[in-house]
C-alpha cells in the first residue's frame, strides 16, 4: 500500500485529478491518500472530493486530512507539492513594482524580477519541506509543481538529499500542439526537448521517424492564424531554428527582444496563448472576484453534488511517475534535475530540463550532449541569473539579488544599473516581512 502525500492539497482541480489519475493504476488502488494543507476550508473540501472518487470508483483506499506536515509525511513514499508563498497582496507587487520603472512583465513567475522575487519567498518554505522529507520519508520521491521551478528545485537539490525532480505541463503541452500544426497525431510523434524549464528546446521532433520540422517552418512562416497563435515563439523558432517549450506570454519575459518599448509588445505580445499584456491584470481581477464572491466554493460545491464523475485517466506526469517508482510499468518524462554532464554546454549542476526514465526506486536522467550555441548562449544566461538568485537565498545576501536582477534581458534593456538598483531595494523592502533569512535588507 502506497502512501502518497499532497503538500498544499487545497489546490482543488490539480488535487482532484491527479487523486484520480493514480487510483486507475492497479498497484496504486489501494493507496493511502494523505491531504495537508494550511488553509482548513479547502482542506475540507478537497477531503470531500476525493472520497468522492474512491467511493465512486470503489477503490480500497483510504484519505487521511492533516494541517500537520511532519504527520502528513510519516512513512510517506511520495510526495507532491503545489504551494504559493504569500498571498495576492504579496506577489502582485512582484508585477506592479517592476511595471513603474518601464519593466513590463505578464505572468511572473519563472524568472526576471517577479520570479527572482517568488523564488525568494518560497526557497525557505521548500527547504524546510525537504529537512521533513529526510526526517520522515527519506526514501520518498519528491515532484515539485510549484514555481519558479528551476531556482526552486536547484536549491532543493543543491542543499538536500532526497530524490526530487520539478514536474510542468510545458512540455507535452508544446509537443501536442506541434503535432496538431504538423497534421499528425500526438501519440506518434517522437522528440527530443532540453534545456532549462520554460526554456528548453525541441532539438528533434519527428513522426514515424521523418523530421517534422520543414513542415513546421513552412506553417509557421504560411499559416497567419498558427503564426499569432504563438507569435512569440513562432518568432523564436524561425529566427533560432528551434521549438521552445511553454507559452508566449512566459517566454516574452525571458529575453531582451519582445517587451523591452511598447511598440514591440504592441506587435508581438497582443493576441496568441497567454501572451496578452493583460494576462496579470486578468488574474488578478479573477483572484479577487474568485474570493470576494467565492465562486471557488460554488463550483466545488457544485462538482460535489454531481452524480456524475470521470474517473479516466488523464496525462497527469506524476501519476505515471509514482506508479513506476512503486515498480509499475517504467516511464519516461521531462524533468528538472541537476546537470551531472548531462547537457554538455551548460554549467554542471545546474537545474535543466531534460527526458527523464523513472523506475522502481529511481529516476535515470538522459544524457542530451550540446545545444545548438544559440540556444546554449539565452539558457547560459538565464542559468547564471538564476543561480545568483538561489544562492541569494541560501545566504541572505540582498547585494546578489541585485545583481542576479541586474542581468535579467528584459530588465537590462530597459533599466539603468542605477535604475535597477533602485528597484530592487524596493521590492526587498516590499517583501520584508517573507524574507527571514536576510537580516540586512540594504543593498549598497
Amino acid at each position: 500500500m502506497a502512501r502518497i502525500v499532497f503538500i498544499g492539497a487545497g489546490s482543488f482541480g490539480f488535487t482532484r485529478r491527479l487523486v484520480r489519475d493514480i487510483l486507475t493504476f492497479p498497484i496504486l488502488k489501494d493507496s493511502t491518500i494523505v491531504l495537508m494543507d494550511i488553509n482548513a476550508e479547502r482542506l475540507r473540501y478537497i477531503t470531500l472530493a476525493v472520497k468522492k472518487i474512491i467511493a465512486a470508483g470503489n477503490y480500497p483506499s483510504n484519505v487521511i486530512s492533516t494541517m500537520d506536515r511532519a504527520e502528513a509525511l510519516k512513512g510517506a513514499d511520495a510526495v507532491i507539492c503545489t504551494i504559493l508563498s504569500g498571498e495576492i497582496d504579496v506577489w502582485r507587487y512582484d508585477i506592479e513594482i517592476p511595471k513603474k520603472y518601464g519593466v513590463d512583465t505578464n505572468v511572473g513567475d519563472t524568472r526576471g524580477p517577479s520570479g527572482i522575487f517568488r523564488a525568494l519567498r518560497t526557497i525557505p518554505v521548500m527547504l524546510s519541506i525537504c529537512k521533513d522529507i529526510e526526517r520522515y520519508c527519506p526514501d520518498a520521491i519528491f515532484l515539485n509543481y510549484t514555481n519558479p521551478m528551476a531556482m526552486l528545485c536547484h536549491a532543493m537539490q543543491k542543499t538536500s538529499k532526497i530524490t526530487v525532480s520539478g514536474l510542468c505541463h510545458s512540455v507535452q503541452g508544446t509537443a501536442g500542439m506541434l503535432a496538431k500544426w504538423g497534421g499528425v497525431p500526438k501519440e506518434e510523434v517522437d522528440y527530443v526537448c532540453a534545456g532549462i524549464n520554460h526554456q528548453a528546446w525541441y532539438l528533434e521532433f519527428k513522426h514515424k521517424n521523418k523530421d517534422l520540422y520543414p513542415k513546421l517552418n513552412k506553417v509557421v512562416r504560411e499559416n497567419k492564424k498558427i503564426y499569432n497563435h504563438e507569435q512569440v515563439r513562432n518568432e523564436m523558432f524561425i529566427h533560432l531554428g528551434y521549438y521552445v517549450s511553454e507559452s508566449s506570454g512566459h517566454n516574452s519575459e525571458y529575453n531582451a527582444w519582445f517587451r523591452k518599448r511598447p511598440d514591440l509588445i504592441k506587435k508581438y505580445c497582443t493576441g496568441g496563448t497567454g501572451s496578452n499584456p493583460g494576462h496579470y491584470a486578468y488574474v488578478l481581477k479573477e483572484y479577487q472576484q474568485r474570493n470576494v464572491n467565492r465562486k471557488w466554493q460554488k463550483d466545488i460545491e457544485e462538482w460535489l453534488k454531481n452524480p456524475d464523475i470521470d474517473l479516466k485517466r488523464g496525462y497527469e506526469y506524476a501519476s505515471f511517475i509514482i506508479n513506476a517508482w512503486m515498480g509499475g510499468d517504467i516511464f519516461k518524462f521531462n524533468g528538472n534535475v541537476p546537470n551531472k554532464g548531462l547537457i554538455t554546454n551548460l554549467p554542471y549542476d545546474a537545474c535543466v530540463e531534460v527526458p527523464v526514465v523513472a523506475g522502481r526506486n529511481k529516476l535515470d536522467s538522459v544524457h542530451v550532449g550540446e545545444l545548438p550555441p544559440q540556444l546554449a548562449a539565452l539558457n547560459n544566461l538565464n542559468i547564471a541569473i538564476e543561480n545568483m538568485a538561489v544562492d541569494a537565498a541560501l545566504t541572505g545576501n540582498a547585494e546578489m539579488v541585485y545583481h542576479a536582477i541586474a542581468y535579467d534581458p528584459l530588465t537590462s534593456a530597459v533599466l539603468s544599473l542605477a535604475e535597477i538598483r533602485k528597484m530592487v531595494q524596493e521590492m526587498l523592502n516590499r517583501n520584508k516581512a517573507y524574507l527571514p533569512q536576510f537580516k540586512n535588507l540594504k543593498i549598497t
